[in-house]
């Protein structure tokens, strides 16, 4: 993914779309970059290699089989910037076998302006609402995802029917949909091909839906519940990642007040963005 912008002001997240993994998971057909874990300790000094399964496994793939004797997770169609066609089943995020340690089963989260809570999107539920706040102008604008409905299924469904490396949610605040999020997993994201990506690295992209709730700070205060939700729940992840872009400077202070560090500014596709990073090891002193 490449796209994540929060604000406490403009209250938005995420370059377009066309740019954003969730539009299109990476095909198993791609050589999907990854981390390699001998190439040091530092924390930017790694480089990512291309992923190359063994023929065998490909090959047991190919036949609909894991190693496990279940079926194979299916994987949308086309590579990254490309919706698979839309199915007329309703979806939901909460898959058991998800990439990200079921996010469905992390639960709320105290903060200073109330409870907190990651609930993954359903489109029989959600749908109306998330396409309403993706038709605000000044969440369009990154966002990239005006239209009718069908241009917002399109980008949840992505998602929905991938292989659980990014999970959609509406953030509850005191039972209230306020803010939409996706969590992802970054190292297996083609986002990894522009940054010295490590194993689990996780991905923030957020948008303050409501208007009433922008321009309080409240994009530092859930950012910062968020990165620390993921560091809580997923002890592998090291760090949690995020990628606004440049032009969105509200966003930025956002990530900076919720203890992300800048680390670099990467060209992606459609956007330059700043590189935004919390370390595990710091989260305590940020």
């Amino acid at each position: 993914m490449s796209a994540t912008d929060a604000s406490t002001d403009a209250g938005t997240a995420s370059a377009p779309r066309r740019s954003h993994t969730a539009t299109g998971p990476v095909s198993r057909a791609e050589a999907v970059p990854v981390p390699n874990p001998g190439s040091g300790t530092g924390t930017d000094c790694e480089d990512t290699l291309d992923l190359r399964l063994p023929d065998g496994f490909v090959a047991l793939c190919a036949t609909g089989e894991t190693g496990r004797g279940g079926p194979a997770v299916p994987t949308p169609a086309g590579g990254p910037g490309e919706a698979p066609a839309a199915s007329s089943a309703p979806l939901a995020a909460s898959q058991d076998e998800d990439l990200l340690g079921n996010v469905a089963d992390w639960g709320p989260t105290t903060t200073p302006v109330g409870t907190f809570h990651l609930v993954p999107v359903r489109l029989d539920r959600d749908l109306p609402l998330l396409a309403r706040w993706m038709n605000d102008p000044t969440v369009a604008v990154f966002w990239d995802l005006a239209g009718d409905e069908g241009v917002t299924e399109r980008h949840l469904r992505a998602q929905l029917a991938g292989d659980g490396r990014s999970v959609p949610c509406l953030g509850l605040l005191d039972g209230t949909p306020m803010s939409y999020w996706e969590v992802y997993r970054a190292d297996l994201d083609p986002l990894a091909r522009h940054y010295p990506a490590r194993p689990h690295d996780t991905g923030l992209h957020l948008l303050i839906g409501e208007v009433a709730a922008r321009g309080r700070g409240l994009g530092s205060t859930l950012l910062r519940a968020v990165a620390d939700l993921v560091l809580d729940r997923r002890p592998a992840c090291a760090r949690v990642v995020a990628e606004p872009d440049l032009r969105n400077t509200p966003s930025i202070a956002a990530f900076l007040s919720a203890g992300f560090r800048l680390s670099a500014e990467v060209d992606l596709p459609g956007k330059r963005a700043a590189l935004m990073v919390r370390d595990r090891t710091l989260r305590h002193l940020l």
